[in-house]
């Protein structure tokens, strides 16, 4: 899901709202599961291994020190059809207006690809992200809960199982 990084980057000055859904159905059919889970205890707790001395760790401390969470759940298959368009609009079902607001999209018609951010409002200030991504053999929501702004936002990336940026190297 090398687009996830990229619609962080893009997503603007944010602050999430955690949702809940179920996905055992599709943790029972994929061949590969990754499901995090980390609130701000955790996530007070893991900053806590980060160098404040380090320009680019201190800014994810400092990032994270806002949060209330980071989600992501994200499935790979060996088949494609393992997942259906039933299971993606079960997710876009959660983040309808008034409250959710789809803010970009990605499609690529020729690997099947798609991936979507949705912010939250309320009261004229931003309060949730999701990050959905899909292809024919994976499926990936990504919550960000807690003010993010543009510029910390892609520190995230390589830290905390949110996915490196496309083309920067893999932070520790």
């Amino acid at each position: 899901m090398r687009r996830i990084g990229l619609l962080l980057a893009a997503a603007g000055a944010l602050a999430a709202q955690q949702f809940k859904l179920d996905f055992e159905r599709l943790a029972a059919r994929a061949s590969n599961s990754v499901d995090i889970s980390l609130n701000r205890g955790t996530l007070q707790l893991a900053a806590r291994f980060l160098d404040g001395s380090d320009p680019d760790e201190a800014k994810v401390k400092k990032l994270v020190a806002s949060l209330d969470g980071i989600y992501i759940r994200s499935f790979e298959f060996k088949r494609e059809g393992e997942w259906s368009a039933a299971d993606l609009d079960a997710v876009r079902a959660r983040l309808k207006e008034p409250e959710w607001s789809r803010i970009a999209g990605y499609k690529a018609t020729e690997d099947g690809e798609t991936a979507e951010v949705y912010l939250r409002t309320e009261n004229q200030k931003v309060t949730g992200v999701a990050i959905l991504a899909a292809g024919p053999k994976e499926f990936t929501v990504v919550n960000i809960v807690g003010p993010v702004d543009l510029d910390t936002l892609s520190e995230l990336s390589g830290h905390f199982g949110v996915p490196a940026l496309e083309g920067e190297p893999k932070k520790k």
